[in-house]
């Protein structure tokens, strides 16, 4: 029996079966929890968590197929307090009258707030629902830790090259659900531009392929070809979901190429996430902050390139600024590295914060008024300037509390090996003093 045509080839195309099934090898293997679970029928909550197209939605379909359990899928995108009532009132219904089990679908979980999320977890507890959830962002940080407790974490990966190509040539090849009735010819080498624009996304892969057969009968043609493939596949974007997941496993992933000296690499990531339409203001903010934090003064002029790299990013705008960045990038990636000032910041502004409102020595105390001169404000101190090589030795600025506590202690790489060689002259002349 043919399926309805009239629907979108993905959602004609959706796995029927667990043998249908493309990816996720490494939970669906005979062997592994999630794979047995299915197949003895024994329900638990789960949340599916991966990027766009990788089959989320499908997994939960077939697990209410194989446990013959009800499926009831609502969107955190449409829904709010009253349908979860409604979805939960209505799983009572068929709890009661059919004896059967219920799988709450929530597509897009991350979109609920605390007090919709925790909706769910009476119905949840007192056997309900069974609840999965498909979201593409971290559990850890999207979902509330009263939800994940009750719940197990599956991750989905995107779907590998191979995977796509398998899709593709099935959609082109069935007779029911797919395009095989209507001709198509495509090249191998189109194929292979399909599966790599689709960037890991069935879903994907499959509306442009509808839309290229589209574009072809438009011209009164069932050959999907270079000219066709070029019109549907150009303009598209990686994987990326700004302020997302994949967004900031991205910059971490370009600050951490900069730290471990990969002008290469950091290259790729940058650009990964310049081509994804990321905000070049906000890699110019992360970038000055590479500088310190990762090269600091063994190589000083590393944050006035990164500054200067941001201005000339403003100015130029894109695609003529982008250069200025990558300029800034490689620059920071081959520097020498310290962390010496970042690991003295941090140690400074943990007494700042720990050690209350130290009072300044009198001596570091300004006197402007005769009033503060009669209480000894500025009285004792040592002009630096007036002192052999321009340092009072044996001087103290801190407040008595903290006195002989070392925050900076720079490395032995660039132009820290000077700094650190003066400070040990220094202190050789505290000694002395």
């Amino acid at each position: 029996m043919f399926d309805d045509l009239t629907k979108p080839l993905a959602d004609r195309m959706r796995p029927k079966s667990l043998a249908d099934y493309v990816g996720q090898q490494h939970i669906l293997m005979p062997g592994k929890p999630l794979y047995e679970s299915i197949l003895s029928g024994r329900l638990h909550s789960m949340i599916f968590w991966g990027p766009p197209g990788t089959g989320k939605t499908t997994l939960a379909r077939l697990i209410a197929q194989h446990s013959d359990a009800e499926f009831m899928p609502i969107s955190a995108v449409l829904s709010g307090v009253k349908e979860i009532r409604a979805a939960v009132s209505e799983a009572k219904k068929i709890q009661q009258e059919q004896l059967r089990q219920t799988i709450l679908f929530v597509d897009e979980v991350h979109r609920f707030n605390k007090a919709q999320q925790d909706a769910f977890l009476p119905h949840v507890e007192d056997g309900t629902v069974y609840f999965v959830g498909a979201t593409t962002e971290n559990p850890s940080f999207a979902l509330n830790n009263a939800l994940l407790s009750r719940a197990r974490v599956y991750v989905l990966n995107a779907l590998s090259h191979e995977d796509l190509r398998g899709v593709l040539d099935k959609a082109l090849a069935d007779s029911n659900r797919g395009l095989a009735s209507l001709g198509i010819e495509m090249a191998d080498d189109i194929k292979e531009q399909f599966a790599k624009a689709a960037d890991g996304d069935a879903r994907r892969l499959l509306n442009l392929l509808e839309i290229a057969v589209e574009l072809a009968a438009a011209k009164g043609s069932a050959v999907i070809n270079e000219s066709c493939a070029l019109e549907v596949l150009s303009g598209g974007v990686r994987r990326f979901d700004n302020q997302g997941e994949e967004f900031y496993n991205q910059i971490s992933a370009l600050h951490k190429s900069v730290r471990g000296s990969s002008p290469d690499a950091a290259l790729y990531w940058l650009c990964r996430m310049m081509d994804a339409g990321c905000d070049l203001a906000y890699l110019a903010r992360r970038i000055v902050r590479m500088a310190s934090e990762d090269i600091g003064n063994a190589d000083p002029r590393a944050l006035q390139i990164a500054i200067n790299a941001w201005e000339a990013q403003e100015r130029l705008g894109s695609p003529e600024g982008q250069l200025s960045l990558a300029q800034a990038v490689v620059y920071l990636a081959c520097a020498p590295k310290s962390n010496a000032v970042y690991k003295a910041y941090n140690a400074a502004m943990r007494d700042a914060k720990q050690s209350g409102s130290l009072g300044v020595p009198v001596h570091l105390r300004n006197a402007p008024t005769q009033l503060m001169k009669s209480l000894d404000y500025g009285k004792a101190y040592r002009y630096a300037h007036d002192e052999p090589e321009a340092y009072a030795a044996g001087e103290t600025y801190f407040p008595e509390q903290l006195e002989g506590t070392c925050y900076y202690q720079p490395v032995d790489r660039g132009l820290e090996i000077k700094i650190k060689e003066k400070l040990r002259h220094l202190q050789e002349l505290d000694k002395q003093r």
